[in-house]
């Protein structure tokens, strides 16, 4: 199938069309092939303006959250970035095609594994991958110049702002298990700094300091 009709509608319309202007970001969005990390779909599901079910509860983000989110991040060529849910890979692919030193983490086994040779078959052997709690971060990796989280946290997680380099940023939506907020976390002077940027809704982010199960709060 022809899918470049598709990921140009999917650049102009949902992604510059909607205020979406660093170049890193728009440059990886249109060489990333999307379809790869949603095996089976049409075109139209692919590139379409919404969240696709990937398997084991989570979503793929729609490409506008993902590039908003990328754009957030303040990205740049050699970034050392931890990503917490690695997922289908597709953000973990934005990730490296910006020219991010990529570290990821996936709580879900299958997910991760999965996503791991999608990346490699499509030729992103530069990035290290980890099975397990997110929510602690990669201590033994840090400090990051970026950390992007991918699911949704009741409060920004210590752990991960602790290993935010100085004036690093970290992006990760936070509120409830319905909606949330998209918060922008700077580490200055050796002070946090929260930001609130726009509303989002993403799956929940599971772990110690996170959601401690599936049907329980923390």
């Amino acid at each position: 199938m022809n899918y470049d009709a598709y990921r140009d509608v999917m650049i102009e319309k949902q992604l510059k069309g909607r205020g979406i202007t660093n170049e890193l970001v728009l440059e990886a969005m249109s060489r990333v092939s999307r379809h790869d990390f949603v095996t089976g779909k049409s075109p139209a599901i692919a590139y379409g303006d919404f969240p696709v079910y990937i398997g084991n509860g989570q979503t793929i983000s729609q490409p506008f959250m993902v590039a908003l989110m990328s754009q957030k991040l303040e990205p740049f060529p050699g970034m050392k970035v931890l990503e917490i849910g690695t997922g289908s890979g597709y953000q973990t692919a934005i990730l490296a095609a910006m020219g991010g030193q990529v570290y990821t983490i996936e709580r879900i086994a299958e997910l991760g594994l999965r996503a791991q040779e999608t990346l490699q078959q499509s030729g992103y052997g530069q990035i290290e991958f980890r099975i397990g709690d997110g929510t602690k971060g990669w201590p033994e990796q840090a400090p990051f110049d970026r950390i992007i989280v991918t699911a949704a946290a009741p409060d920004v997680p210590r752990t991960l702002s602790e290993q935010l380099k100085p004036d690093a940023v970290m992006v990760i939506p936070v509120g409830d298990r319905y909606f949330q907020t998209l918060k922008i976390v700077s580490r200055t002077a050796g002070k946090t700094v929260i930001k609130d940027d726009c509303g989002c809704v993403f799956v929940k982010l599971i772990g110690e300091y996170g959601w401690i199960a599936d049907d329980d709060y923390r």
